[in-house]
């Protein structure tokens, strides 16, 4: 059985590996983004690399809310009161 500090450190450690993520993501976004405007500018005169940069920047704040804990639907506690009151439950 897992104690309270092992738990803890466990959600922690899994915290902090989805900021780190969401860091790679929006690196990445922040030199990819840029680069395809820059061969959009160069090839046509259709901006298509907007397309891109919209698609990736509703996934960058999905991964944003996700790694910060922020869900407008549910709000910030949601997980942790359904989870303490399945383990109330006998029946479960």
């Amino acid at each position: 059985m897992e104690t309270t500090n092992e738990f803890k450190y466990r959600r922690a450690k899994e915290r902090v590996q989805a900021i780190k993520g969401f860091y790679s993501n929006l690196m990445a976004y922040c030199i990819i983004i840029p680069f395809l405007a820059w061969i959009n500018y160069n090839t046509t005169s259709f901006p298509w690399a907007i397309f891109p940069a919209i698609g990736w920047g509703i996934g960058l704040l999905g991964h944003w809310s996700n790694a910060y804990g922020y869900n407008p639907l549910f709000g910030r506690d949601w997980e942790k009161r359904k989870l303490e009151e399945f383990m109330k439950r006998d029946e479960f």
